[in-house]
């Protein structure tokens, strides 16, 4: 007994250190923590960022490495962890890692990312014993048809995702489920429909997000951003579809709509490190689950304390979060732009991710202008 309250004293005592350690470097200490938890997957979807797959070789973190990371996280203060992989169904000891976080004191969601394929009704069922206990599950639909959604995930995975998403709903947990969406030019215009099927399953949360040109997205022959007239017959719809716009107020969260409410542009709302990190299966820790810059990951994060990974990338974060500030007034290809003050140029980790450079205008550009203009009504 006494040599554990010695080693809690000793935890104890190293949190508070890093913690002060950060606060000086002006970093935040965690608060959405996503952890993949499996690099393996049933799918090979065409736009996967991780590039997983069907591969028996891809990498899983060991189970006790991922409870003692969830734990380090929660004792620096995390308030959230996303549970996702590649598919976190293959991983064997799944459940218990959920079942974990959802015990962590101050912790008020555990989210689950999968693609819904793997619900069996066992699954369910033990999904159900943490429906109280903060456990959000997330999962994506590519459009409202199978034509659009399996172009991106395979064929037959339109099909075997509704039949999960069925079964949480016969089980209560609709409104536990978020429907995440990625806008592409292929199925942009679904927006208006999948929306309205969301809607009508009960869901809690409908969220789009614009295609990162990253991982198997650069793929030759792959797939594209949408437009930005896509971006505005999407703008029209809103303003005059009363039933579209009633229920994206009610379940709804599209970039576009938020930039055209004014809602979102704040250019300092975003990527200050560490609060939402990234950790891959193999142990890679990135301070912003956005940007995936190898030169400031960290490494062996699953194998090695938490406080210790920290310790030795506080420097090398702290330069990140002044890249992060600069960008707010030295974009030279946002000098003469009078929106460069709503947006700051963007995300930057998506800037790095479509060019490899920090100080490059993030690939949405085009795509904000067409909503700022609209929303200034000069169009």
């Amino acid at each position: 007994m006494q040599i554990m309250d010695k080693r809690r004293q000793l935890v104890s005592a190293a949190t508070t250190d890093i913690l002060g350690r950060m606060n000086r470097a002006g970093l935040k200490s965690p608060r959405t923590v996503t952890l993949a938890v499996t690099n393996q997957c049933n799918l090979r979807c065409r736009h996967c960022w991780p590039e997983s797959g069907p591969d028996e070789q891809a990498p899983s973190a060991p189970k006790d490495q991922v409870l003692r990371r969830i734990a380090d996280f929660s004792a620096l203060g995390a308030e959230k962890f996303v549970i996702t992989g590649g598919e976190p169904l293959t991983h064997p000891d799944w459940l218990e890692i959920l079942t974990f976080a959802c015990a962590q004191p101050g912790v008020g969601e555990v989210r689950l990312q999968t693609n819904a394929t793997l619900l069996p009704p066992a699954h369910v069922e033990a999904l159900l014993s943490l429906k109280n206990r903060g456990l959000m599950i997330q999962t994506s639909l590519e459009g409202a048809t199978p034509r659009t959604h399996d172009f991106v995930r395979g064929a037959g995975s339109f099909h075997q995702t509704l039949q999960g998403l069925k079964r949480l709903k016969e089980r209560g947990m609709a409104h536990r489920i978020c429907i995440t969406f990625t806008e592409m030019q292929h199925n942009c215009g679904e927006i208006p429909d999948l929306l309205e099927m969301v809607d009508t399953m009960g869901v809690a949360q409908f969220i789009a997000g614009t295609l990162v040109c990253g991982g198997r997205a650069l793929e030759p022959g792959g797939l594209a951003p949408p437009t930005a007239q896509q971006y505005e017959a999407l703008l029209s719809r809103y303003r005059s579809d009363k039933a579209f716009r009633d229920r994206y107020h009610r379940i709804g969260n599209i970039a576009a709509l938020e930039w055209a409410r004014g809602d979102t542009d704040a250019p300092d709302a975003c990527c200050s490190f560490i609060e939402t990190p990234y950790v891959t299966a193999d142990g890679r820790l990135y301070p912003c689950v956005m940007v995936h810059a190898e030169r400031y990951a960290a490494t062996d994060a699953y194998a090695n304390p938490l406080t210790k990974t920290i310790a030795a990338r506080i420097d090398a974060w702290s330069r990140l979060q002044r890249i992060k500030e600069s960008r707010l007034t030295q974009l030279d290809a946002c000098s003469g732009c009078r929106d460069y003050a709503r947006c700051g140029g963007g995300c930057m980790g998506r800037a790095f991710s479509a060019y490899e450079d920090f100080y490059a205008v993030e690939d949405r550009c085009q795509l904000r202008k067409v909503v700022y203009r609209q929303r200034a009504g000069e169009v």
